[in-house]
This record gives structure tokens, sequence and C-alpha cells, in this order.
């Protein structure tokens, strides 16, 4: 019995040194370690992928690589029922933080939850949206970036690509809180830039080309701000303006690649790298409660030679010198 009992115990004790890998702790379970991160966005259009993709790059270029940080990209096809269905998915799979791209998937995210940290980016006015308090300091579980446009310097363009501009057309979806601050701020510009605004709402995209065709002989130039739903449909928009001879101003630079004739704003890939930055500090301890809402400094001026020609617009060299980029 003695030689028995002393054998299972030499069994126990060599069974307990093989689970600790030789007297150390038993190594984790790598999931456990990995950073869960939902990323809601509204609509695929390029400045909102440009942003995504800058955010992913600079997350990875700072070691959240697959092995660290797993990824659940959940695009909503700008349907607000998916947003919600999205915003529930992402509470009830506990994220460890929320990327929400553009207005109305941050604040459908920010209804959803008050604890988890959610990181905004293309965004134009946070504080309008009741996603935080202040700038300066959200006091909630949300921060991240602004897209806030300088609205009266893209009228100002206008007017120096076609001196002869008076009536602007304006296409947005006023449901969008985003675009109505923009076109709000447009209102006050125009007037002492001796311009009058056009505007004309879309409630689908559906809609976009017909609001395009209903300024043909109206308007001598056409001014889209950050909407979303607009720019997604952007093409019925270069479509009419190409064949009737309209130029288009629009509120960021990918819109211009994608052929509108020029804008001066905000890089949305180097948007998205900025809020990388933020989402990296939340990750580190910082709460997004005591964090300001940041912009990207500076602006740049993008013209499309090109779209110029399709809609009937002599850019002069001394302007040429003035873009940071031509596309040609």
């Amino acid at each position: 019995m003695k030689k028995l009992l002393l054998s299972l115990m030499v069994m126990l004790l060599a069974m307990g040194l093989t689970g600790c890998g030789g007297g150390g702790e038993a190594p984790k379970n790598q999931a456990a370690e990995q950073v869960k991160l939902g990323i809601i966005q509204i609509v695929e259009h390029p400045a909102l992928d440009a942003a995504r993709k800058g955010f992913l790059d600079l997350m990875k270029e700072n070691g959240y690589d697959d092995k660290k940080m797993v990824v659940d990209y959940q695009n909503a096809q700008g349907d607000q029922g998916n947003l919600q269905t999205i915003a529930r998915k992402f509470v009830q799979d506990k994220s460890n933080l929320v990327l929400a791209i553009a207005t109305p998937s941050a604040m459908t995210m920010a209804n959803e939850t008050k604890d988890i940290p959610i990181i905004i980016t293309a965004v134009t006015d946070p504080v309008s949206a009741k996603l935080v308090m202040s700038v300066e300091k959200p006091e909630t579980n949300v921060t991240g970036t602004t897209d806030m446009n300088p609205v009266k310097d893209q009228l100002q363009l206008i007017k120096d690509l076609v001196p002869t501009a008076k009536r602007i057309g304006v296409i947005y979806n006023s449901s969008e809180i985003n675009s109505q601050v923009q076109v709000d701020v447009a209102e006050k510009a125009a007037p002492e830039l001796g311009l009058e605004l056009v505007k004309v709402t879309v409630t689908v995209s559906s809609e976009v080309m017909q609001a395009a065709q209903s300024l043909i002989g109206k308007v001598d130039a056409i001014y889209l701000p950050t909407d979303n739903m607009v720019i997604s449909s952007m093409a019925a928009v270069l479509k009419v303006a190409e064949d009737n001879k309209i130029p288009v101003i629009s509120g960021e630079s990918n819109s211009v690649e994608n052929g509108a004739l020029a804008t001066v704003g905000i890089d949305y890939y180097q948007l998205g790298r900025t809020t990388a930055e933020m989402a990296i500090r939340v990750l580190n301890g910082e709460k997004p409660q005591e964090m300001a809402i940041q912009g990207q400094p500076g602006t740049d001026i993008v013209i499309n030679l090109k779209a110029a020609e399709r809609m009937g617009v002599t850019i002069s060299e001394d302007f040429k010198k003035k873009a940071n980029k031509i596309i040609e």
C-alpha cells in the first residue's frame, strides 16, 4: 500500500510540473490579449474609405497587427436600420474600442453604449450632433477627429475659378447633421462673396441625379459639401455637370480625384492617421472624456485638369502654381 501511495504522489507531482511548463505560469490565451476593434461606417465612398485606411495603417505601424488586434469592419450601406444592428452587435460582442466613421455612425453608436470608448472620424460637428459636451473636453465616452471644412474658402474657390459665377447650387441630405452644419455656414458666407445659394435636398441616393438635373439653367456652379449620401452618388452629379458644362466644387480631395473640378480642404487619409493616434492613447489608458477633439491642421488646394476641360473651365497658370496637387 505504501508503495502504491508513493507511486501516485510521484505521478501527480510529475503531472503538476508538466502542466506548469517546468515551474513557470501557464501560457496565457493569445486571443484574450487581442484588442477587439469594431468599425462602423455609414456608407462606402472614397473619403470615408481613405479615413479608415489611414486609421488601420497607422495602427499596424504601431504594432496592432492581426495578432494583437481583431478588426470587425461593418458597413451599413447607407441604411439607418443596419447602423443600429451593427452598433448592437459591437456592444454584445464586448468590443474594446469602436471606430465610428461619419456622423450617422457616431450618433448611432453613442446611443447604444456609454461604456465602450468610441473614436470618431469624419464627423463635422460633434457638439451639434450631441456626441460631446465640448470640443475641448468631451465628457462622454466619445472623442476623435472632426472633418469640418473651410466652407467659405471653398466658395471663394468657385469665385477664383469661375469669376462670373453668381448662383451656386448645393445638393445635400438635410437629415444629415454634418451636411446641415456646412450648408448653414455656406448660407452665411455666400452673401459676403456676392454669391446666392440654390439649395436642393435629397432623402435617398436615387434622388441625387434628379436634384442635379433640377439645377440645369439655374446655377453657374455646384457645391457639394461632405454629405455621405450625395458623395456616394457623385457620379450622377458629375454626369449632369459635364453634359451641361457646370463646374463642381467639392468639400474634399477624394471627390476631386474622382472627377470634381477642385477643392480646398483636408486629406482624409491623414485624418484617419490622426484618429488612430488618439485610439492608441485610449488603449494605453487615457480617458475619452478628457481628450479634446482634433482636426487636421492646414488645407490643400487640389484641382483636376481633365474635369476642368469636361466642365468648360480654363484654369490659369498662376492658379495652377497655387495648387498643392494637380490631377491630370
